[in-house]
């Protein structure tokens, strides 16, 4: 049995959500948006879902109530931006993936920005949903600024508040990053302070965050989040979008989601993201702890054989361990332990054969990147697994350092 060590990549699907799903694979597969009683039963679970998933997105939300006196709010508390993260604050639109709705928001917010609006910034490590998306809107004019990040993996603070100012059309910043799994929370809430000053919305790809790491939802105006990297299904995503901050729709045709996407929705889908979003909200300190023994763990064995770790030691989540050898081909040792699965970074760009663009950022050469790979675990992985896995690892990797 193959040990599964790619949690980046994908989660395995929880039974929970696998039941949740099969109802609507059988006999209740009427179309959500049609006006009979099953139709309108397959609504009911959509909204049900929905409803689930903001929930755990806005679970650990701090609230901030405006007060009379302008001196007593804090300063990102205005009548024209105020920091609120109630459900009533925003909608969550399904989408068919977090890509979809990175590129929806981007797009959809450039488009609709003012003419002397044209700067966008980002950062260096981003996910090829947001990096490629951006640089398509140069022949519209975008003028892209692209943060870079230091050997750990965060932004220069100071330069990032300075990158925007008042021709800035949007910032577009993730919560955790996808391959060496760095949080980049404080440049984003500063980014935030800066953003609310000069009325920049900010869109964040929370894709690695949902279910894990608490990404303040009230930094942002539009959060990507993805169903199957909290051991939900494929093929569905989805937008939560501020009040007021409605980009133009991407796909047009019949508007189911309020007008903005169109698209049947799928219950099944719906429903199994749902059950996974409840799931991960339901305890989220106690599946915290449990990766946090497994990260100790890991880091313990790996240093001792010798691998150094990519990114932030500590401002990181603990299920994504990046290292690297110096002299171990990945891709060849990822081929040889056969028994484990495991990456060299992004699932979305391993068929390039280019070094990791995140990897590259953080100073890396090209040969420590490629002797990097990439380690991911959580709910289903059990202390066993993980040391077995590591000990193939280990073994494959000194057997290629031994050949002439």
């Amino acid at each position: 049995m193959t040990i599964y060590l790619d949690y980046q990549a994908t989660t395995p699907l929880a039974p929970e959500a696998a039941d949740a799903m099969r109802p609507w694979l059988d006999d209740k597969f009427a179309n959500p948006h049609s006006s009979h009683r099953l139709g309108r039963e397959a609504a009911a679970a959509v909204e049900a879902a929905r409803e689930e998933i903001v929930a755990t997105l806005l679970r650990w939300e701090p609230r901030y109530e405006r007060r009379g006196d302008e001196a007593d709010n804090p300063p990102w508390v205005t009548e024209t931006y105020p920091w609120d993260s109630r459900p009533e604050s925003g909608r969550l639109f399904f989408t068919s993936g977090a890509t979809e709705a990175l590129n929806w928001a981007i797009k959809g917010t450039f488009s609709k920005a003012p003419p002397d609006r044209r700067r966008i910034v980002t950062v260096a490590t981003e996910h090829a949903a947001v990096l490629d998306t951006i640089r398509s809107l140069e022949r519209f004019g975008a003028e892209v600024v692209v943060l870079p990040v230091d050997r750990k993996g965060q932004i220069d603070v100071v330069q990032a508040m300075e990158a925007v100012n008042e021709r800035t059309a949007l910032i577009a910043c993730m919560s955790v990053n996808n391959e060496i799994g760095v949080v980049q929370h404080i440049g984003l809430l500063r980014m935030s302070e800066v953003a609310r000053a000069h009325g920049v919305p900010v869109i964040c790809d929370n894709v690695q965050g949902f279910g894990r790491y608490s990404v303040n939802v009230s930094m942002c105006d539009m959060v990507a989040i993805s169903a199957h990297k909290i051991h939900g299904p494929k093929g569905i995503g989805a937008l939560w979008v501020r009040k007021g901050f409605e980009p133009e729709p991407l796909l047009h045709g019949g508007g189911q989601e309020g007008g903005l996407r169109s698209g049947t929705l799928s219950p099944a889908l719906c429903a199994g993201f749902g059950a996974a979003a409840k799931l991960a909200g339901a305890d989220p300190l106690q599946g915290a702890g449990h990766v946090m023994q497994l990260y100790h763990r890991a880091r313990e064995i790996l240093r001792d054989a010798g691998w150094h770790m990519n990114g932030h030691r500590s401002v990181r989540w603990p299920g994504n361990l990046n290292i690297r050898r110096a002299g171990v081909d990945a891709a060849r040792l990822i081929a040889d332990v056969r028994q484990v699965a495991f990456s060299a970074g992004s699932a979305c760009a391993s068929g390039s054969g280019r070094p990791s663009h995140v990897l590259r950022a953080i100073g890396l050469s090209d040969a420590e990147a490629r002797s990097s790979i990439r380690l991911g675990f959580g709910r289903y992985t059990t202390e066993a697994e993980l040391i077995e896995a590591l000990d193939l690892i280990n073994t494959a990797a000194e057997r290629q350092l031994r050949l002439p």
